[in-house]
């Protein structure tokens, strides 16, 4: 089978949104070189890193690749993919240069061209993100594995965004805890959440690709006695009250939600939230102060912002 691969130039502002556009279009994986990535200093108490090379990164901005089917529908799946993307224009999202080619790749060099990028990565004090092709011996007892194929799933969890949610549930999410993961995308944070000892996590998405790449991450995992993934849009129709709520979604939509979420924490609740680029900062921390939130805390890395909201 004959595979197109579709490469964006842009910037780090727009990955999380054009990510999702290429899953949604039916993309079976995504590839984002950053040549961030190759001067950042990497924190050593976790430990992550392995050899880059500096040929397969753009001097500047950020390349997304995805892979399409060759077929039929292909150039009608292209054009929906561009109009999508230029509309992100209309959230203020920077897309820099906004270049996007066109090639053809076999399937062997579709299948393998995007695990190079992809290794064993300790993203907080006890979690280690593992794809599932490679062997890894947990350094400590105490060190939670999450197994992840990006192939089937929305990234790699290793983006700054996705970290950061991680770290803060870690700090949160306690034994017997109710957590409901809106926008779960690959399901990784409802897995954390399971492994972190909550007694039940509710794993919301809009798009039944994700639900669906969810579904198989949780089973993966061996945690489907745990999280039950649903499709839904946003915190509609869900009468639980949790502990914890966390989202890792654009800024624009946590600020549809807010209130909602604040509705259907406990008192004393975690309201979780990422995806907020630097320039959205304070519109959605006014947002949650507003709904009745304090912020207990405020996380960046690189760009990106995350807050943990308490009720």
């Amino acid at each position: 089978m004959k595979w197109s691969e579709i490469s964006i130039h842009t910037t780090e502002e727009a990955v999380e949104p054009i990510s999702n556009i290429l899953h949604e279009a039916g993309a079976g994986g995504v590839v984002i070189e950053d040549p961030y990535d190759l001067i950042k200093e990497r924190e050593d108490q976790y430990g992550e890193i392995y050899q880059l090379d500096p040929e397969d990164y753009p001097d500047e901005g950020v390349i997304i690749k995805a892979y399409l089917p060759v077929n039929s529908f292909l150039g009608e799946t292209v054009e929906g993919i561009k109009e999508r993307i230029n509309n992100l224009l209309l959230y203020d999202i920077d897309l820099g240069r906004n270049h996007i080619t066109i090639s053809e790749v076999n399937e062997e060099e579709w299948a393998t061209a995007w695990k190079k990028y992809y290794r064993p990565v300790k993203v907080s004090k006890k979690f280690t993100i593992v794809p599932t092709w490679e062997l890894y011996e947990p350094a400590h007892t105490d060190e939670l594995i999450i197994e992840l194929d990006p192939g089937m799933a929305f990234g790699t969890g290793t983006h700054p965004t996705t970290v950061l949610c991680i770290q803060a549930l870690e700090k949160k999410v306690q034994k017997g805890n109710i957590v409901i993961d809106v926008g779960t995308g690959s399901g990784v944070l409802s897995i954390a959440s399971a492994l972190l000892g909550a007694d039940k996590v509710i794993a919301l998405d809009l798009d039944p690709v994700a639900v669906d790449s969810a579904r198989l991450n949780v089973k993966l995992n061996k945690v489907q006695h745990l999280v039950q993934v649903k499709q839904n849009n946003l915190l509609d129709d869900i009468d639980v009250k949790a502990n914890v709520i966390v989202a890792n979604i654009l800024a624009e939509v946590i600020l549809r939600f807010v209130r909602d979420a604040h509705e259907r924490l406990e008192n004393g609740g975690y309201f979780i939230t990422s995806g907020i680029i630097q320039n959205k900062k304070h519109e959605v921390e006014q947002a949650l102060i507003e709904a009745g939130f304090t912020i207990e805390e405020t996380m960046t890395m690189e760009d990106w912002v995350a807050f943990i909201a308490k009720k």
